[in-house]
C-alpha cells in the first residue's frame, strides 16, 4: 500500500500505550508513529492502575495525552477510594478525557448492574472535571445511550470508541452530540455491514483510532500500534469516497477539538515511504 502524501497529519485518538506489549518497546513504537506522521496519541486507561501508568506516559512524551478511567470489564473491582484517585489524576493538565468507560454485554466480565453504576459515576466525574468521555460499548447500545442521555445534557462531549453499531445506533449517538471512533475493524473483510454504516456518517463527526495493541488493521498483522492508524484513515477515505488528505485533515481537527489538544507540530508529516512493522506472528482482532 502506498504511503499517504507528506502533507498529512493524523491523530490516533485511542491507544493503550501502557499495555505491556507496547510499553516494553515504547521508544520504537513512538518513533514509528512520528515517522508515519502521527502528530498525537491519546492513550487510554482501562483500570485504576492503568490510569496511573497513563498519567506517567502523558508526561513522558510531548505528543502523548491521556484518559483515565476503568473499563467495564473491571467495573466489579471499583471501590469508593478509587474515585478519589481518578479525580486527582483527571486534574492533571495532560489528562484530556475520562475513560474508557461504558458497558460490555458481550463478555459480561462484570455484572451488568455494576457496569451501569460505574459508567454513571464516570459520567459524573467527567462533568465535574470538565472533560470529554471515551465510551466503550459492545452489544449494549440501548442501555449505553440511555445512560448517556439521562446523565449528561446534549450535546455530549465525548466519543463512542470503536463504533460497530447499526445505523440507528449511529444516528442516536450523533443526535446526542457524540463523535464516533473508527478503528481497525473497518478494514476486516467480514465487516461489510460496518462499512455500509460508516459510509453514511458525516466526516466532521468521526475520529480515527487504533485501539492498539488490539484490532490490527489489514494488511498488517501482529500487535497493533499507533503508526497503523494511517491504514484506518486510508480505508475510511475509500469507504467515504473522499481523498485521504481530507480524512486526515478533518479527523485530526475533530480529535484536536474534542480533546482540546494544542496545535500540532508541523514536523509530524506522513512520509512518502512504507511503515515497517516489527516481526510478530500474533494477530489480535479482539479485546481481552
Amino acid at each position: 500500500m502506498d504511503a499517504p502524501p507528506d502533507s498529512a497529519t493524523l491523530i490516533d485518538s485511542h491507544a493503550h500505550l501502557d499495555d505491556e506489549r507496547l510499553a516494553c518497546r515504547g521508544e520504537s513504537v513512538m518513533a514509528r508513529a512520528r515517522a508515519a506522521g502521527v502528530a498525537a496519541v491519546v492513550t487510554i486507561a482501562d483500570s485504576v492502575a492503568s490510569s496511573r501508568r497513563v498519567a506517567a506516559l502523558a508526561q513522558q512524551w510531548p505528543e502523548v495525552f491521556g484518559a483515565v478511567g476503568v473499563h467495564p470489564h473491571d467495573a466489579r473491582n471499583v471501590a469508593e477510594p478509587h474515585w478519589d484517585e481518578l479525580r486527582r489524576l483527571a486534574a492533571d493538565g495532560r489528562i484530556v478525557a475520562v475513560g474508557e468507560c461504558g458497558l460490555d454485554y458481550c463478555r459480561d466480565l462484570s455484572p451488568r448492574d455494576a457496569q451501569r453504576r460505574v459508567f454513571a459515576r464516570h459520567l459524573a466525574l467527567a462533568r465535574e472535571a470538565g472533560l470529554p468521555v471515551v465510551v466503550h460499548c459492545r452489544d449494549a447500545y440501548g442501555d449505553c445511550l440511555a445512560i448517556l442521555r439521562s446523565e449528561m445534557s446534549p450535546p455530549i462531549c465525548g466519543v463512542l470508541h470503536c463504533f460497530q453499531g447499526d445505523g440507528a445506533a449511529a444516528r442516536e449517538a450523533l443526535d446526542l452530540g457524540l463523535r464516533l471512533g473508527v478503528g481497525g475493524s473497518l478494514t476486516f473483510p467480514r465487516e461489510e455491514a460496518l462499512r455500509r454504516v460508516v459510509a453514511t456518517l458525516p466526516l466532521d463527526r468521526l475520529l480515527v483510532e487504533t485501539d492498539a495493541p488490539y484490532l490490527t488493521p489489514r494488511p498488517k498483522h501482529g500487535h497493533n500500534e499507533p503508526a497503523y492508524v494511517r491504514f484506518v484513515a486510508e480505508r475510511l477515505a475509500e469507504v467515504l469516497g473522499v481523498p485521504f488528505e481530507r480524512v486526515a485533515e478533518e479527523t485530526t481537527e475533530n480529535a484536536r477539538r474534542l480533546f482540546r489538544l494544542p496545535m500540532l507540530s508541523s514536523e509530524c508529516r506522513c512520509p512518502p515511504k512504507r511503515i515497517e512493522d516489527e516481526d510478530d506472528d500474533e494477530d489480535e482482532d479482539d479485546r481481552e
